[in-house]
């Protein structure tokens, strides 16, 4: 895997590249969502398929930057049982292809993260108590995308893990003490960008509570502060503030990063959630020290309580890399927003577990039993993996998980042949994690025997067969290696099945829906860019 010298090395790189690029864009975004209005206005999302029966393609957007963390290979359970890794909630990768594709182009193979691709959806995981901080779901089944090269001519079993985080009230939740920093060069002078960037804030705005408190700071070629901390009870002054920032200059990241923790840090509330809250088309510039320095300067405030979300608006001279690594330095998560409904989820439906963390330095370690499985294949957290040593080294950093969220990860096994035993151990999940109540390190785990596989995929549960499907079209659009022959079509064909069942068991998904019309638009691209060639 790689080292995390390594990984700042793609970031400095990414960086660089941005620099020379500057902040302009030649890339013209399509139209704002229709979805759009006044901020107290926008209908709750609610998804439709196209008429259209084709995809247009647009012109690709330039000047984005991701890194390639390649692809997790296979692991003989004799070589090494243990599988360790940091808890992960981001989930920027599905709405940047969603953007891709609605524009009509395919994502770089680069942009798909996959495990961020499975953690859009809610699987409906049942929630634990906060005695227990998580619940933890493992089930298994044949998987029938295949045959995988990981499977020597057959099928592979998939082993799902579930990770279930506590949920808070909405009523419940601690007081938050928010500092916005936001992006107003030039390049954010769209609707799509700094126009969804005001709206979107006027929704978290109406959400807060007398007893919260905001402050604002922008950065063109300076940074300045906006609005000092205020109370949300004057929320009238709040998004009067938000209204009056205009475009303005080129991009000094960095100096509006250090004078919104500055702030932050002047007006902590040590009773209260301290967040700064980072909105941008993509930090073309950080000033002149390099990432490394404000990279060290965020993790600094992170340890003194002071963490971070960063969210991504637009598309053209985007920088998914870094805004990816601001969050996991400031201990929070990334989220790229690309219309007014994506906004709503973000800071209206999932207000809390946005807001209020329930568990740092999360880290998984999946114990597989060389017995009955023959070896593993972790898919996706390429760029989350921890030494199996350091799992229970409570000073090597993990995932944050906010509440209620949820965490799925998927392995791909191949099982030992003739095993007899049907209560032998498959694998033992352990979860490690620092209660942010308590300050205590706990840990807990949950064994899946041999004779617990489901049989066949069709007889497993709805939402297991959603969590596979959605890992197998990611790996197809990232171009792996281990999706072996399946085709975008195949993975359409399934997606329908698996959105019958779960319509049957749960009622309407919105979400599944648009899914399968993401996997159409992708199978459309796809055929077109073959027909080109």
């Amino acid at each position: 895997m790689f080292t995390s010298n390594f990984k700042q090395q793609l970031i400095s790189f990414s960086l660089l590249a941005a620099i020379v690029s500057g902040c302009a864009s030649g890339y013209a975004p399509a139209p704002a969502s229709s979805e759009g209005g006044s901020a107290g206005g926008e209908a709750t999302y609610s998804y439709a398929a196209p008429a259209a029966q084709s995809v247009v393609a647009e012109a690709a957007p330039t000047a984005m930057y991701f890194a390639d963390y390649g692809v997790n290979g296979v692991v003989a359970t004799s070589q090494d049982h243990l599988s360790t890794f940091g808890m992960d909630v981001d989930t920027g990768t599905y709405t940047l292809m969603r953007s891709y594709l609605n524009d009509g182009n395919l994502p770089p193979a680069d942009a798909v993260r996959v495990e961020e691709l499975v953690n859009y959806f809610d699987y409906h995981y049942p929630y634990p108590d906060a005695a227990a901080t998580f619940g933890i779901t493992m089930d298994a089944a044949p998987t029938p995308f295949g045959p995988s090269p990981m499977g020597e001519g057959r099928n592979t079993t998939l082993l799902r893990i579930g990770l279930q985080g506590y949920d808070i009230p909405a009523d419940a939740r601690k007081d938050v003490a928010l500092t916005f920093v936001i992006d107003v060069s030039g390049s954010m002078d769209m609707e799509n960008r700094l126009g969804l960037a005001k709206r979107a804030l006027n929704l978290l705005v109406e959400e807060l509570r007398p007893t919260d408190t905001v402050a604002i700071v922008v950065y063109g070629s300076r940074a300045r502060t906006v609005l000092p901390m205020t109370s949300a009870a004057e929320k009238n002054t709040i998004i009067d503030a938000i209204g009056r920032l205009a475009p303005d200059g080129s991009t000094n990241a960095e100096a509006g990063l250090r004078m919104g923790y500055e702030l932050a840090w002047r007006a902590y509330n040590p009773n209260a959630i301290n967040r700064v809250v980072l909105i941008s088309d993509g930090v073309a510039n950080v000033g002149q020290t390099g990432p490394d320095a404000i990279l060290a300067t965020i993790a600094q405030y992170a340890a003194q309580g002071i963490t971070m979300t960063s969210v991504g608006v637009g598309m053209g001279n985007y920088n998914d890399v870094l805004m990816e690594q601001l969050a996991d330095q400031g201990d929070g998560f990334y989220a790229y927003v690309d219309d007014i409904a994506a906004a709503r989820k973000l800071f209206v439906d999932d207000l809390t577990s946005t807001l209020q963390t329930i568990a740092k330095d999360a880290k998984i370690q999946v114990d597989f039993n060389p017995e009955t499985v023959a070896s593993y294949r972790l898919v996706g957290y390429e760029n989350r993996d921890v030494a199996d040593d350091d799992f229970r080294n409570d000073e090597v950093d993990g995932g944050e998980v906010g509440a209620g969220h949820s965490v799925t990860a998927l392995y791909e096994v191949v099982l030992q042949p003739a095993v007899q035993d049907t209560q032998a151990p498959l694998a033992t999940v352990y979860v490690r994690w620092q209660d942010l109540t308590t300050g205590e390190v706990m840990e807990s785990n949950r064994t899946l025997t041999y004779g617990a596989i489901t049989p066949t995929f069709d007889a497993a549960a709805p939402s297991f067969q959603l969590a596979a499907t959605v890992a197998q079209y990611g790996e197809i659009l990232r171009n792996s290696e281990w999706a072996g022959t399946t085709t975008l079509d195949e993975v359409l064909a399934t997606a329908q099945q698996v959105e019958t069942q779960l319509s049957a068991t749960q009622g309407p998904d919105a979400a599944v829906t648009e899914f399968i019309d993401l996997v159409w638009r992708a199978t459309q691209l796809r055929d077109a860019q073959a027909n080109a060639q």
